[in-house]
């Protein structure tokens, strides 16, 4: 058993006094290689205090003193990913971002538009064809290890808030509950990425969604299947 100590810091919220889901998602499969695994989102994280990641080969749990947080789980994911926009299609698809007028979390880490470039991430999943959302990203230098690749949490963050776009008008104020990730390639800081979103299926409160993120030539880098909990 593998112990580390964590804390989320305020900048990487979602909600105002919460963790962004994907980020945290990521820190926590980060234990498990940062790919090919399930993240369970138990409570909303909580920001700027000490938590405990508690880790061993097959998976790994977050805790703040003895209340899980969250957990990964090693798994597969089999997942029918449509053909995703081009780069154009998906800049031109950020002016259709209902983000920039309505917006639950507008200081989201990863799609808020209240948050500046080199601080958030600014991913703004508008309409696209095929009943996708899609928007254009370009990883800051802050986001990238010392040996040039972005580090897996802001993959993970960056596959989550897109999914929530594609079912946003049918599932109101909602959290991430469960996302499973895989990446097959790791991009570089200033690499021109495209992130499609779209909705697998609904169940009452919970709803399904994909996500992907490809190059600019749309050579697919990594994917996720995530479920969304209505709580209003």
């Amino acid at each position: 058993m593998s112990i580390q100590l964590l804390r989320i810091e305020r900048r990487f919220h979602g909600p105002p006094d919460s963790g962004n889901g994907g980020y945290v998602a990521g820190l926590v499969a980060r234990a498990l290689g940062g790919s090919g695994c399930t993240d369970t989102l138990r409570q909303p994280p909580p920001l700027e205090v000490p938590l405990t990641l508690r880790s061993s080969p097959d998976g790994a749990e977050l805790f703040e003193g003895d209340r899980s947080i969250a957990s990964a789980a090693r798994a597969e994911l089999a997942l029918e990913i449509p053909p995703p926009p081009s780069l154009a299609e998906a800049r031109a698809a950020q002016d259709r971002y209902v983000g920039h007028h309505r917006h639950h979390f507008p200081a989201c880490f990863v799609c808020g538009p209240e948050r500046e470039d080199g601080d958030g991430l600014r991913i703004f999943p508008g309409d696209a064809a095929g009943g996708q959302v899609a928007a254009s990203w370009t990883p800051a230098d802050g986001l990238a290890s010392l040996d040039g690749p972005v580090r897996t949490e802001f993959l993970w963050a960056a596959l989550d808030c897109p999914g929530y776009f594609a079912v946003e008008e049918s599932a109101g104020l909602a959290l991430l509950g469960r996302m499973t990730a895989v990446i097959e390639r790791i991009p570089s800081a200033g690499e021109s990425l495209i992130i499609s979103g779209w909705a697998i299926s609904s169940e009452g409160r919970k709803h399904h969604v994909g996500t992907a993120l490809q190059d600019d030539q749309g050579a697919r880098l990594a994917y996720a299947r995530s479920t969304w909990i209505s709580i209003a």
